[in-house]
């Protein structure tokens, strides 16, 4: 499916969809459904934010109450204890950073602390929350979390097991001896009766062989033109089979009604098993002042109550799509319009069918098969599936930790079709997965600049032997070279004069991929990355990735636009070179530039063609 150039904007950044986006999902919650609360102690939650971002996250969504079935509300001020110095933290690494709450005081906080976005899993249904986000510039996530009515759903088609074989060849065997008594040649062509359908004329084969028909009404997903000429078939042979029906069912044989009743359909006793996560008897049941907490109670107790229902049924047909479809899409959108009557504009909208709230297995499955129709809705579309129940069911993984090989494949289904956002919680493995899909399916080559830097053995030899390696690089080219200048130490000043240079790339990596490729040169190089090396010190060679189209990242491995870009004068001068006006560029890319007194590692004079 062609991806058309859409943004996002939260705060102060602007996501773009050029290709899909990955939100790393971090529970600070002592009970969720995936990681058991691994992540429930504050540092555990930050080192595992900051392990995401240098996995390949691009949003961490950070979560501090379980939405889990049968789970239990959490206040907000609970809520904000928990969350707050997370976010706090992830924002100071260069995060973009969202806030999954229901409660408009956790949200106000979080934005405050720098938060970008507010995921509400209520759909934004409560004013106050509204009114916030209407007020503030962050990005927001409408989610459809199910009715606090039950909606009508219509059941699967009613299908029993398939008794109509023994009783039509007994009903067949009593008519040909009815025959045979009455010295009346066997019937053939005529059509016979079984469970309501048709039966057609028998065909010979080869050798004198019939080939026996299967009654017509009974054949699976029959078309609308076979059904209207069962109708007609019907209406035609009314007058003539009235007698004879009357006839058989005045002479069913002991045979007959033996067979019929050895297939009869048997009843399948139903297991008693405990729902993972319903409540025991006695157990306190959830407040039925909490709205989402009886929505997802529900959806629990309704699984186990149509468990007897799903065991009678030997033929599967998933329920119609047009009303479910309707209910999301229709919720989705009324809450989109509402918030853009409110004030929020259109391009910080996000929407998320919910899966796994308030939806059974089937109609999660609808929703997922219909992501190209939700996509017309004109807003960037996520894909939550990530170690969900409907994952388990497609995939037969029981423990949801071990469902992630099942969700990236759901999650792909969900790309094809148009969704932007796959939220996850295997980042490092998705990102894995995600950069070998997109080189293959979709090539896509980006601009970048890597700004080169030595100050010790021969310098220039030095940089030039550096571009001449990143030419090297898989799906990289070099397309442009600034000149190289000659630029005072900064930061360290007792050391050798730099001689520094700035080249553009077009290059189809991952921002994290080319990183690793650009240290591998320095390596090669002869790089000093032991403890004893100062930082910011002496070096061979210096490769810093500075910029790549369409990517904002955080974290302790990789910064995009680089940090320090807009205080480095040995960096902006080579820029321009390449870029015209580089602080006005840089500036819209959401970079403080310095005025050129301001800066640091003045360039001082030009050594030469790069």
């Amino acid at each position: 499916m062609a991806r058309e150039s859409s943004t996002w904007h939260c705060g102060k950044h602007t996501i773009t969809f050029d290709r899909p986006r990955i939100m790393g999902i971090l529970n600070v919650t002592p009970d969720s459904f995936s990681d058991g609360g691994e992540n429930f102690d504050q540092d555990a939650a930050i080192a595992r934010g900051i392990a995401m971002l240098d996995e390949g996250a691009d949003i961490i969504d950070v979560g501090g109450e379980s939405t889990r079935p049968g789970f239990r509300p959490v206040s907000a001020d609970e809520e904000a204890r928990r969350v707050l110095p997370v976010v706090r933290a992830l924002v100071a690494k260069g995060a973009i950073v969202s806030i999954d709450t229901r409660h408009v005081e956790v949200a106000k906080a979080a934005v405050r602390m720098g938060a970008a976005i507010v995921n509400d899993v209520t759909g934004f249904t409560d004013p106050k929350m509204v009114e916030f986000v209407a007020n503030s510039n962050c990005g927001v996530v409408v989610m459809h979390a199910g009715e606090l009515t039950e909606p009508v759903r219509a059941p699967h088609t009613a299908v029993t097991l398939d008794t109509s074989a023994a009783a039509y060849a007994a009903e067949r065997e009593a008519e040909r001896a009815r025959a045979e008594a009455e010295g009346k040649p066997q019937p053939r062509g005529r059509l016979g009766r079984a469970r309501g359908g048709k039966v057609l004329g028998e065909p010979r084969l080869k050798g004198g062989a019939i080939q026996q028909r299967l009654p017509f009404g009974d054949v699976p997903n029959g078309s609308a033109a076979a059904e209207a000429e069962q109708n007609k078939a019907a209406e035609t042979d009314a007058s003539v089979d009235a007698a004879p029906a009357a006839e058989q069912a005045a002479a069913v044989t002991p045979a007959t009604e033996g067979a019929v009743a050895a297939a009869a359909p048997v009843e399948t006793a139903v297991s008693t098993e405990k729902v993972p996560g319903a409540a025991e008897p006695g157990e306190d049941t959830i407040p039925t002042t909490d709205e989402l907490a009886a929505i997802m109670q529900r959806a629990n107790e309704r699984r186990g109550a149509t468990a007897a229902e799903r065991v009678r049924q030997s033929r599967f047909t998933l329920p119609d799509s047009a009303p479910i479809m309707r209910r999301v899409m229709g919720f989705l959108s009324d809450q989109a319009r509402s918030l853009m009557q409110a004030g929020v504009s259109r391009d910080r909208i996000c929407i998320d069918p919910g899966a796994g709230f308030g939806k059974s297995v089937n109609e999660d499955i609808v929703i997922q098969r219909e992501t190209a129709k939700m996509v017309t809705l004109g807003y960037p579309l996520m894909c939550a599936v990530s170690r969900k129940r409907v994952v388990g069911a497609v995939s037969g993984v029981e423990k949801p930790a071990d469902r992630d090989a099942a969700t990236f494949g759901m999650c792909l289904g969900a790309i094809e079709n148009g969704a932007n956002i796959v939220r996850v919680h295997d980042v490092a493995g998705f990102a894995q997965f995600l950069n070998g899909y997109w080189a293959v399916a979709h090539p896509q080559p980006r601009r970048a600049f890597v700004a080169l830097g030595s100050n010790l053995g021969r310098r220039l030899d030095n940089i030039r032997a550096a571009r001449d390696l990143i030419a090297e690089i898989p799906l990289t080219c070099v397309f442009n070279c600034s000149r190289i200048y000659e630029s005072e130490p900064a930061y360290v000043h007792r050391q050798d004069a730099f001689a520094n240079a700035v080249i553009e790339i077009r290059t189809e990596l991952a921002p994290l991929v080319l990183l690793d490729e650009l240290m591998k040169i320095e390596n090669r190089l002869g790089r000093n990355r032991t403890p004893s090396a100062r930082p910011n010190g002496p070096r061979v060679i210096d490769c810093d990735l500075l910029w790549m189209e369409g990517e904002t990242h955080g974290g302790d491995k990789l910064r995009l636009p680089h940090p320090k870009l807009g205080e480095r004068d040995f960096v902006l001068v080579p820029l321009e070179d390449l870029v015209h006006d580089p602080a006005r560029f840089f500036r819209y890319e959401g970079v403080k530039v310095f005025d050129p007194e301001e800066r640091v590692g003045h360039v001082v004079g030009e050594l030469g063609q790069l």
